[in-house]
């Protein structure tokens, strides 16, 4: 039971940080109320200053929950440490918001704390939303040979040698108990004193690696940390982290450079390989993501270098028809401004790559070549032969998206999705109406496949019943089913998702409670879309470049020809020319957010001007300054900027 007065030590803390998450809190809370059914537990909800009004709706619903409402958000380690200084249980469990435990979780933990006194942190079997075992919920130390393995991809090669695959232990048994160096940060189950004692996370982690950290120290306090099969936990990995528009591998990455940093000592060369191999990590993490589009931008430019060398053979006879000074030059600065344009006309940023992006940049590049070739006489040649270049490139281009085109429909991929809905009762039509009314994707509902709870009065208008449960893998692949809605309360989830992994692909969504925000995340997740927060502007690639341009050019233009207009204007040169260095090498924006401690929850870097700079940032409230930078990031563009600067400008 979950204790809701201070009069009673529970057995039990739960420390849950929450970040704009309420769907995935709420199902999260409701499957704690039914683990604690047999002991006692008191359950911390930290959250870090959410946008989407999750205090508000759930404090309610869960009276006996403690609601912790943060000013800032304060990230992951920072923001469990507040609930675990409050801690009163014997065992603490730091707890993601995206995870659904199973009915014995909590008992089963307890259980195996209570006869294994030398293990200090313990974590549990965790399966993703698919059912498919997440390799993260046991891990080796990031050691330098682990992080290289890691890095450089060679434990996904060789997933079953104790020598390449040391960080994740895809060599050992999932179905075994043992002691592991780390376990995931998603559920810790831990001794509270040790805990403790340990003083919690170290805060310099924002986000990622503060649990290998936590059970690094642990470890060299002479405890141990282990992996218990015996119970499950559901983990929709990443949808904290989804939800807080973060550069996961970005972060990710920093969190493991932090710790080697930390832990393995300040070796320049160790930790100067380990940035080059975080960045190449990064970039190939970004193709992978990125197939088609990576592809089509590589074809892209392919096709202009191409073409532009069979249009000098047509034009000039022999394809190095130019003077031998305008190489390489001439392709290095056509295929450049190609690219510029593409990103400028949001070619590149969708996986259709649309033919009609293709031409809007190709116009735009033709015109930018043909006034370059004005300024610089040398370089000028025939129109005929940029017109050439243009229209071959336009050619080859278009085929390779006609091409990716013919490809899907002859695969059979659409843009819809087809679902099953598990369960039928009264409220599945409910969540049958949301989907059918959102504005998006074709939905395409196969039928339901029953569990042998229906009652004879239910039913669902216009669905029909496309078998049991029992013949679950042969229902998804005859239907060729995509998206699994479980209905079904009294379904044992957990035992559904742990076999999963016998059916053909299929991603699972569970329906508690089927409270409105969960049937809103439910559709969100089937069709695509996000819900509640808004987009911020200032994270798309274009605004980041078209920033980072002029940044770039402003800063070197202060610190070089426009020397003499700081001198004259700015209140402290010094200052004024720290910050401009600052804006040069990528740490500041010359517009940007307003420096109020902790930044990391917005997307931007701080400015040297801000909205706040606009309305005497003195005379502000903490607030307000973080709902002006809260405005700036989602609805950032050029022409904002050039208003904050002249308003600024304006009033000094």
């Amino acid at each position: 039971m979950i204790v809701s007065g201070k009069n009673t030590k529970p057995l039990l803390t739960i420390i849950i940080v929450n970040y704009n998450v309420k769907d995935f809190l709420l199902q999260c809370l409701y499957s704690v109320e039914r683990a604690a059914a047999k002991i006692d537990v008191e359950v911390i909800v930290v959250d870090n200053r959410s946008s989407d009004g999750s205090i508000a709706y759930l404090s309610p619903l869960f009276p006996s929950v403690e609601f912790i409402e943060l000013p800032e958000n304060i990230g992951f380690g920072r923001g469990n440490n507040v609930g675990i200084m409050k801690a009163a249980g014997k065992y603490t469990l730091l707890l993601n918001p995206d995870t659904i435990l199973a009915d014995d979780t909590l008992v089963m933990m307890v259980e195996y704390m209570e006869k294994h006194p030398e293990v200090g942190i313990a974590g549990c079997k965790v399966l993703n939303g698919d059912g498919t075992f997440q390799v993260q919920c046991r891990r080796g130390f990031p050691t330098p040979w682990a992080s290289f393995c890691k890095l450089f991809g060679l434990q996904r090669l060789f997933p079953k040698s104790p020598l390449f695959a040391r960080y994740n232990q895809t060599f050992r048994s999932e179905d075994e108990t043992y002691y592991v160096d780390a376990v995931i940060g998603a559920f810790m189950f831990c001794r509270t004193d040790v805990l403790q004692s340990v003083g919690g996370f170290d805060p310099e982690f924002f986000m990622y690696g503060e649990d290998l950290d936590l059970c690094y120290r642990v470890f060299l306090k002479g405890w141990k940390t282990a992996f218990y099969h015996e119970t499950t936990t559901i983990h929709f990995k990443g949808e904290s982290t989804r939800r807080s528009s973060m550069n996961e591998v970005k972060v990710f990455y920093s969190a493991m450079e932090i710790f080697a940093r930390k832990h393995y000592g300040q070796s320049f060369l160790f930790l100067s390989l380990l940035r080059l191999g975080i960045r190449l990590r990064s970039l190939l993490a970004y193709f992978l993501k990125n197939k088609r589009i990576s592809i089509v931008f590589l074809w892209d430019c392919i096709a202009i270098n191409i073409s532009l060398l069979v249009a000098t053979k047509i034009r000039f006879s022999h394809f190095l028809g130019f003077p031998a000074f305008a190489y390489p030059a001439v392709f290095i600065v056509i295929t450049l401004l190609f690219i510029v344009s593409m990103l400028a006309v949001e070619g590149y940023y969708s996986e259709k790559a649309p033919v009609r992006k293709l031409i809007s940049g190709l116009m735009v590049s033709f015109f930018i070549l043909s006034a370059f070739t004005y300024f610089f006489k040398e370089y000028a040649f025939s129109r005929g032969v940029l017109l050439m270049t243009i229209a071959f490139t336009l050619i080859a281009s278009t085929l390779l998206r006609l091409g990716f085109v013919v490809f899907d429909k002859l695969r059979g991929i659409d843009n819809s999705s087809r679902i099953a809905f598990v369960g039928m009762n009264t409220d599945t039509q409910k969540i049958i109406n949301s989907l059918s009314n959102s504005e998006t994707r074709s939905i395409d509902i196969a039928g339901i496949i029953t569990t042998g709870n229906e009652s004879s009065t239910t039913a669902v208008e216009g669905l029909q019943l496309i078998g049991n449960i029992d013949y679950l893998a042969k229902i998804i692949s005859e239907h060729h089913i995509g998206e699994l809605i479980v209905t079904d309360k009294a379904i044992d989830k957990l035992k559904l998702l742990s076999t999963a992994n016998a059916l053909p692909k299929v991603r699972f969504h569970f329906a508690e409670n089927y409270e409105d925000v969960i049937v809103s995340r439910i559709v969100a997740d089937v069709t695509g879309i996000e819900p509640t927060l808004p987009k911020m502007q200032i994270a798309s690639f274009r605004n980041r470049l078209t920033k980072r341009t002029t940044d770039t050019l402003i800063s070197i233009f202060l610190l070089t020809g426009g020397l003499p207009l700081v001198f004259l204007f700015a209140r402290n040169v010094r200052s004024m020319l720290l910050q401009t260095w600052s804006v040069l090498l990528g740490r500041m924006s010359l517009i940007g957010l307003y420096p109020i401690g902790d930044t990391k929850s917005i997307e931007g870097k701080v400015g040297i001007i801000s909205l706040a700079h606009l309305n005497k940032p003195e005379q502000l409230s903490l607030e307000a300054k973080e709902e002006l930078n809260r405005y700036y990031a989602e609805n950032y563009s050029f022409s904002l900027d050039l208003d904050i600067c002249l308003k600024y400008f304006w009033r000094k």
